[in-house]
């Protein structure tokens, strides 16, 4: 079995690893990946994304049975991680719910290719107990509650949205996220496009200065908080909502309509684009489309251009290419959206101009 004496990677390209959290994330990823490299089958190293982790466990146990010479690894550290860790060139792959910018493709040790593999949702997930109906919310109105500007829960700003509905005269505690995460780019991006306010003083990230709220790390962390405050607001991706059953509401979109988070509105909210790299980018830009749920997200695997040998660049060009196409069926299964015709139809030839 492979050892490892010492765990100390220092710096990854543009990637100080100076945090010790991400130092200690990364040594973890090391001694979970190292032995088993010796295996005699192929095995692919994958981290990143835990909303992605499910279903990638049943990616990779379906097509392990279609290929039992291909093992997959995969360790759900964050997106953040996630991308560090690829851009160094330390896995195989890696899974991120927010898109890595040019800026950072352009100083990556290793470059990356982009291919978006499943559609998900961020909800307004929230603790009222005893309120039966589904509550509606604006981007707006959102952004203000983050923002602290909108304090309780029977504000005319809100109660004005839902008529008819007893509000609570209850004050809203604000969960966020403590850790990077793409759950929380997917939120702040939603909250820079419908609020100048929320643009300018916050922003968008996989981390931010959160003007109120109290914070949690992780999906669980989050899930937790927001079912032990009455009253709480926070965000989830909606696959994460619907296995806690914790409640969460509608979100109106730029057609005017208040959407449920269904999987054909996260699909509806999603368009291609192309990038000038070549690189497949997904985008909520169809937002305004009848149904289309305007808080959408896409988990994309990074793919280095540079893979560290021939048989393990073709075993993963061949695993993605089975994910968006075959691999899409089990969707729906963990409350996700399959990938847009379209857009599964172009991963195979970006891969192939890259590889």
């Amino acid at each position: 079995m492979a050892r490892v004496e010492v765990c100390d990677w220092g710096h990854v390209g543009m990637f100080a690893l100076e945090d010790t959290m991400l130092r200690r994330m990364a040594c973890v990823v090391a001694l979970f990946l190292i032995p088993l490299l010796a295996s005699a089958q192929t095995t692919l190293n994958g981290a990143g994304s835990s909303f992605v982790y499910p279903i990638m466990s049943k990616w990779a146990g379906e097509y392990h049975k279609l290929h039992p010479e291909i093992q997959m690894s995969y360790y759900p550290n964050g997106s953040w991680p996630g991308m560090v860790l690829t851009m160094a060139g330390m896995i195989d792959f890696g899974a991120t719910d927010a898109p890595v910018s040019d800026a950072q493709l352009a100083k990556a040790t290793i470059p990356v290719i982009q291919v978006p593999v499943i559609l998900d949702a961020d909800v307004p997930a929230y603790n009222l107990p005893g309120l039966q109906t589904q509550i509606r919310f604006t981007g707006r109105v959102l952004a203000d509650i983050f923002l602290g500007k909108i304090k309780n829960w029977n504000d005319p700003a809100i109660s004005s949205l839902n008529a008819g509905v007893a509000l609570p005269n209850q004050e809203i505690t604000v969960v966020h996220r403590l850790d990077d995460s793409g759950t929380t780019y997917i939120w702040t991006d939603y909250m820079s496009k419908v609020s100048s306010e929320w643009k300018s003083r916050v922003g968008q990230g996989t981390s931010v200065e959160w003007p109120v709220g109290l914070a949690a790390t992780g999906d669980e962390g989050i899930s937790e908080r927001i079912s032990e405050v009455k009253g709480a607001l926070g965000y989830l991706q909606l696959s994460y909502a619907q296995t806690k059953k914790i409640p969460f509401g509608r979100v109106k979109n730029a057609n005017g309509r208040f959407v449920a988070p269904s999987l054909g509105g996260i699909k509806q909210g999603a368009t291609t684009a192309i990038g000038t790299q070549s690189d497949l980018r997904v985008s909520n830009g169809g937002a305004s489309r009848t149904n289309a749920y305007p808080v959408a997200s896409v988990t994309w695997i990074l793919v280095p251009v540079r893979a560290r040998n021939h048989k393990t660049d073709k075993a993963l060009k061949e695993f993605l290419a089975w994910i968006v196409t075959d691999g899409q069926k089990y969707a729906a299964d963990f409350y996700c959206s399959a990938l847009p015709t379209e857009v599964a139809a172009e991963a195979p030839r970006v891969l192939d101009e890259y590889h």
